[in-house]
């Protein structure tokens, strides 16, 4: 599968007859630099971290940091093509999750990594600013104030309140309220019984809802002009979902489970009050959307969408100022849009023509009124992203493509590696999705030292059709890079989700190996293959060194858990953020009982097996890291030194369960390729 165009036409099967796949994604052939970039072009900041158009197609928003110290957020006016007017900028923190309420107003959130990952700095709070500029207002305080704080004024909400909903009304009609949600804080820490109001951005004083809404709600769906349609509850380990009719004001129950399971999941309802819902379909368990039908009380039996091979993960598009369903975003192994709406089609059609071989997300501003104003974000594997506006109808002194800036401006993507995405098969017959990000010159016959990545979680999918730092900078060093999206993997099915449970250490590692000798069968992949990962990916790594130690001549292992009965029982001396629930009815079921499978686990701890690893080994933890904490690369240096093996180690004051400060994720990468050069051997360049 040497194109993703292929992987993309297989993969994909729009099920309803009005949909239709526009784009395509080919990949193009990559020349790698004699010298390549140093470490710090992989994992500097971006200089645009986010872009957002106004309603009216007027303006652009974006936040960079470019320039200054710290992620500040800017306003572009499209009209005059004029310098970029900065609306909020401090020395203390950085500006995130950016919304225009409408178009003279917009809002926004802060934090501040400055002293790490592991060192958080409370709630984000939330701000509103005008696009012309003046004075910053605190609409929801910060849980800790940070120095150059908003007007606060007398109406300035406490920290216990969370955005909700930023309502999708016509830029000729705007409105000035949002919904926030005030909050407790449950046994775990997260945010129960959330009750929404209406607040205003201008002034800052809030209304009610009148919602009477169920006990214990965690989470809220509205449709986009903000009408609430859902409510997610949780007690103990039970989950429930209500819903509310159009023009009703009771909600119904509509579906409950577990923790681990329900019979189907609601993704969102649109301004006609339909509602759509992700359930599973198939011997595999493949999730795919479908409308809900009320009559039936079930999802329909004909899918909306499916995914062959992959499960169903996107958003549903609806057009500005609200409306019905326009189209669907959705990850296969790339992304692509599915456009319902004629128009939008015509539209994706003319950005892909201009962008060929890329992913090309569109946003776009008075689409149905022909003089549509777009703004399309262009990536692929070896591009990190690049903005654009685009006009249907450019003045003459206007350019109808207008360059907007490039994600990271350092990055040749003629230097960066090519990513494809395969299907093997594990060693008892289950289909194992494998990424490979290939170095030039590497081809079947013409084999590269490996490094096995393993993706954390381990619940989650690892890979996608997209530019990442950590893979490219390996690539760029000679190294075949091989991902395996392992059993336990989420997003290919409920079955190879569940095929993990149970499983660490075991059938999930021997996925990990089955992909190494794959590629090694192929031609692409040498002898001097070394593993590495983090968080479980890390365990992993250790796992891996320990279960099939001819495979790997090193591991690097970060953030990584080490011991299987501090992750599922805590201890008192050890902090931890592991929720009550977690370990209580999750954890018991996707890696062990504590009690019943004692034995299970204690033969599948790296810290109990340091004696069967014999390779070298990279460890490196956050000393604030409470997911992972500094204990499980303690006990396990500790192990391995007394096994006669001692480990490189390196700790990271401030860092939690991954890098933030780019100084910490650059001195990390340098340690990498040194430590791999000394155990590969790999060419020098």
């Amino acid at each position: 599968m040497r194109m993703i165009l292929r992987a993309v036409q297989r993969s994909l099967l729009v099920v309803c007859a009005l949909l239709a796949l526009t784009g395509s994604h080919v990949r193009a052939q990559a020349v790698v630099a004699v010298n390549p970039p140093p470490a710090d072009a992989f994992f500097r900041e971006a200089d645009i971290v986010e872009a957002v158009l106004s309603p009216s197609g007027h303006r652009l928003a974006i936040t960079t940091g470019r320039g200054g110290m710290r992620v500040g957020l800017f306003v572009i006016d499209l009209a005059t093509a004029g310098r970029p007017r900065a609306l909020a900028q401090y020395q203390d923190a950085d500006i995130q999750h950016v919304h225009w309420v409408n178009d003279d107003y917009l809002i926004f959130s802060v934090t501040d990594y400055s002293q790490g990952s592991g060192r958080p700095d409370g709630w984000p709070g939330l701000f509103s600013v005008r696009a012309d500029g003046g004075r910053v207002r605190t609409l929801v305080q910060r849980k800790r104030p940070f120095i150059t704080d908003g007007d606060r004024g007398p109406s300035a909400l406490e920290w216990s309140h969370l955005l909700l909903s930023v309502p999708n009304r016509p830029a000729a009609s705007p409105g000035e309220e949002v919904l926030v949600g005030q909050f407790t804080l449950d046994n775990d820490s997260t945010p129960s019984n959330i009750e929404p109001l209406w607040l205003n951005v201008r002034t800052g004083l809030t209304r009610s809802t009148a919602f009477k809404e169920p006990p214990g709600v965690v989470h809220w769906i509205f449709d986009s002009q903000g009408e609430p349609r859902l409510v997610f509850t949780k007690k103990g380990a039970q989950r429930a979902v209500h819903w509310r009719a159009p023009g009703r004001s009771d909600w119904r129950l509509l579906v409950q489970g577990d923790l681990l399971e329900m019979p189907f999941e609601p993704l969102a309802v649109d301004d006609t009050g339909q509602l759509y819902v992700l359930h599973t379909q198939g011997p595999e368990g493949l999730r795919v959307l479908s409308r809900y039908d009320t009559e039936r009380q079930a999802p329909s039996s004909q899918p909306v969408l499916s995914t062959p091979g992959f499960d169903f993960m996107g958003e549903l598009l609806v057009a500005p100022g609200g409306g019905p369903v326009v189209g669907v975003r959705v990850q296969v192994d790339a992304e692509t849009t599915v456009w319902f709406d004629e128009g939008m089609k015509r539209l994706q059609a003319v950005v892909d023509q201009r962008f060929p071989g890329r992913v090309n997300r569109v946003s776009c501003r008075r689409c149905a009124d022909g003089d549509a104003v777009a703004l399309v974000q262009s990536f692929s594997d070896r591009e990190p992203g690049q903005w654009w506006i685009y006009r249907a109808k450019a003045a003459e002194s206007q350019p109808a493509w207008q360059a907007v800036a490039r994600r990271m401006p350092g990055i040749d993507p003629r230097q960066m590696a090519a990513v494809e995405f395969q299907r093997i098969r594990a060693r008892d017959g289950r289909d194992l999705p494998v990424w490979l990000t290939v170095p030039k010159g590497v081809s079947p016959g013409q084999p590269a030292p490996a490094v096995v990545l393993v993706h954390g979680g381990p619940w989650t999918r690892g890979g996608y059709w997209a530019w990442e730092p950590m893979k490219q900078f390996l690539a760029s060093r000679g190294y075949l890079v091989i991902e395996p999206e392992f059993r336990g993997s989420t997003g290919y099915g409920d079955a190879h989700y569940r095929a993990g449970w149970k499983q660490w250490g075991q059938a999930m590692q021997d996925d990990v190996a089955d992909a190494l000798l794959w590629a090694q069968r192929q031609g692409l992949a040498s002898q001097r293959a070394c593993i590495a990962g983090a968080s479980y990916g890390g365990y992993s790594t250790l796992m891996g060194l320990a279960r099939h130690p001819q495979l790997y001549r090193c591991g690097v292992a970060w953030a990584a858990v080490t011991d299987l009965s501090l992750l599922l029982t805590g201890s008192w001396w050890v902090d931890d953020d592991m929720s009550v629930s977690g370990r209580r009815h999750v954890l018991p079921e996707l890696v062990g009982d504590p009690r019943q499978d004692a034995a299970l686990l204690a033969a599948h701890s790296p810290v109990l097996l340091a004696d069967k690893i014999k390779a070298p080994v990279l460890l490196a933890f956050g000393d604030a890291d409470l997911r992972v904490p500094l204990a499980h690369g303690e006990r396990m240096r500790a192990a391995l030194k007394s096994a006669g093996h001692e480990p490189e180690w390196v700790v990271y004051p401030g860092e939690g369960h991954g890098w933030h400060l780019v100084k910490n994720q650059v001195d990390f990468a340098q340690r990498v390729e040194r430590f791999l050069a000394r155990h590969l051997q790999a060419p020098q360049r």
